[in-house]
């Protein structure tokens, strides 16, 4: 592992799992022309969540600390330092902390750029194929 970035002793396993992969070349990057910068959250980034503890139960821990599987509009997916996944309301997170990048910014990641084209192209099959199946395929008519 890099000597820059000390990972937590939480993360560490995970990241082991993870394949060890190499954390100091994909860094936030916040200043400097804006075509060359490089921040926000990723997908697989190592991230501790302090939620709002009006919201839990009396002697719940505050924290959820995991890797970030997605991020949606109302909520994100962790899987947690304990294999389970857990799903948090964005209501409910009063902090993010970024410990670690383990992938490159989105537009530079050509792995997750594959995946979405590949995806892209599975769900038009998938659509084709049930619209064939409830009669309304209208692939044969012109104009």
């Amino acid at each position: 592992m890099s000597d820059s970035i000390d990972l937590p002793e939480w993360a560490k396993t995970m990241w082991e799992e993870m394949d060890s992969p190499e954390l100091e070349g994909i860094q936030a990057i916040t200043s400097g022309p804006l075509l060359e910068r490089r921040t926000g959250m990723r997908r697989d980034d190592f991230v501790e969540i302090m939620l709002d503890a009006r919201s839990l139960p009396k002697d719940d821990e505050p924290w959820v600390r995991g890797r970030l599987v997605s991020s949606g509009k109302t909520s994100l997916e962790i899987v947690c330092k304990d294999g389970l996944t857990c799903f948090v309301a964005r209501e409910m997170v009063v902090k993010v902390k970024l410990i670690a990048h383990t992938r490159p910014a989105y537009i530079d990641d050509t792995e997750l750029l594959a995946f979405e084209r590949d995806d892209t192209k599975r769900r038009s099959k998938l659509y084709e194929k049930v619209e064939k199946e409830e009669g309304r395929d209208d692939n044969h008519l012109w104009g």
